[in-house]
């Protein structure tokens, strides 16, 4: 569908969903970096659970990502999935504020990943369908980029709370809400279907696999092996707390990682499309495996500031840009079922990735969890490779075949 260009090239669809991600994230990261504070020193929770609640809220949501990408290709609608998706999130908002035990926070977690898992396939679906082939890795590097703004947003405004109410958390929690209204308001209002459903459509997207080729597939094994050593982000917060930040310092920290990620992430999907994705996306798992280890080994704050900046640098490398190249190599009429299964093999992993990560915190060392996080990018980096080297092979037999 052809609309008129907004930014940076970009069509209306594109320029509206960064903007929804945007405040969706401002509310997402107000609670984010505080929760893992919150659990273990509000609610005394060990690292172990901290590892369960966020691998099951992140795990078991993401089942309905690949079924949420198949209705969205079978009906032919996205918009009313990504509200769906957007509102379930915002409403669990009131669980957390009023958690006063670890389990009504594990419901809050679950229903917020929930509506993430609704919304995500839909919603990437929207923005390849709304994108020229030639603009992919700018606009999904865009939509990370607003995304991220709204992970810088998010904290400063936390922290800003927590310096003026005296650490309460649960006020921060509270008006998180607010910016989580203006994202399904937006999508009401300003972004439309792409994709109109018929009977035809309805025909062709049956619920099967069978249609992605074998470089979607090892694709997604990669990424799926790499997410399994990718632990929650909350390891990263309490190795931060762990070396001597202060707790109020934590939302500052946080917000310095998102905003190397959004500074990059739109030069990175330019670089892309310039000189190509695999070479992107391959410099990011490198990158990944060198700052993993890194936490394993660091002994200093300031070495932790350097770690999370590096950390940014490799989202911005590589989130939007896989993506984009996912897209570029799954069929047209099965694009958000494969983001469905992207994002959710991805998300199931998480789940023994953040048990593993807080078992081995507790029972080994906290730098365990990051050895083996590094262990796994790396091997993700090597099958990475293997995949660059079997598709050109693929490429020039097709070559020749047609001589």
């Amino acid at each position: 569908m052809k609309q008129n260009r907004k930014f940076f090239g970009l069509g209306n669809n594109v320029f509206y969903t960064g903007l929804v991600s945007f405040f969706m994230d401002v509310s997402s990261e107000m609670i984010y970096p505080l929760l893992p504070l919150y659990l273990a020193n509000m609610l005394g929770v060990n690292k172990s659970l901290i590892g369960l609640i966020e691998g099951t809220a992140e795990s078991t949501a993401s089942l309905i990502k690949v079924f949420s990408g198949w209705l969205s290709d079978r009906i032919g609608k996205r918009k009313s999935l990504m509200i769906t998706g957007y509102a379930i999130s915002t409403m669990s908002r009131p669980i957390i504020a009023l958690a006063d035990v670890w389990q009504q926070v594990l419901v809050s977690r679950f229903f917020d990943r929930l509506g993430k898992g609704i919304r995500t396939a839909p919603r990437d679906a929207i923005i390849s369908d709304s994108t020229d082939t030639a603009h992919l890795a700018r606009s999904f590097s865009y939509h990370r980029s607003m995304d991220t703004m709204g992970a810088m947003v998010g904290p400063a405004i936390a922290l800003i709370v927590l310096q003026l109410h005296s650490n309460n958390y649960k006020l921060v929690f509270w008006l998180s809400m607010i910016p989580g209204f203006i994202a399904v308001f937006i999508i009401a209002g300003f972004i439309k279907d792409t994709k109109k459903g018929s009977k035809t459509t309805l025909d062709r997207t049956p619920f099967t696999l069978k249609y992605l080729d074998w470089k979607v597939k090892f694709f997604i094994l990669i990424t799926t092996i790499f997410a399994l050593g990718n632990s929650s982000d909350a390891f990263l917060i309490l190795r931060a707390e762990q070396l001597g930040l202060k707790t109020v310092i934590i939302p500052a920290i946080y917000l310095m990682f998102n905003l190397v990620y959004s500074l990059s992430a739109i030069p990175a999907g330019i670089a892309a499309d310039k000189f190509g994705k695999k070479r992107i996306i391959l410099l990011g798992f490198i990158l990944f495996t060198i700052l993993y280890y890194g936490f394993a080994v660091v002994k200093s704050t300031t070495g932790i500031w350097v770690l999370f900046a590096l950390y940014g640098l490799f989202m911005g490398l590589t989130e939007g840009i896989q993506k984009a190249f996912l897209s570029t190599i799954i069929p047209v009429n099965y694009k958000a079922t494969a983001f469905g299964v992207y994002g959710m093999t991805a998300g199931l992993a998480t789940f023994p990735a953040s048990l593993l990560g807080g078992l081995l915190w507790d029972l080994v060392s906290p730098s365990a969890t990051f050895y083996f996080g590094a262990s796994m990018a790396a091997l993700s980096t090597v099958l990475f490779i293997v995949l660059i080297i079997s598709m050109r092979i693929s490429q020039q037999k097709i070559k020749a075949s047609a001589l």
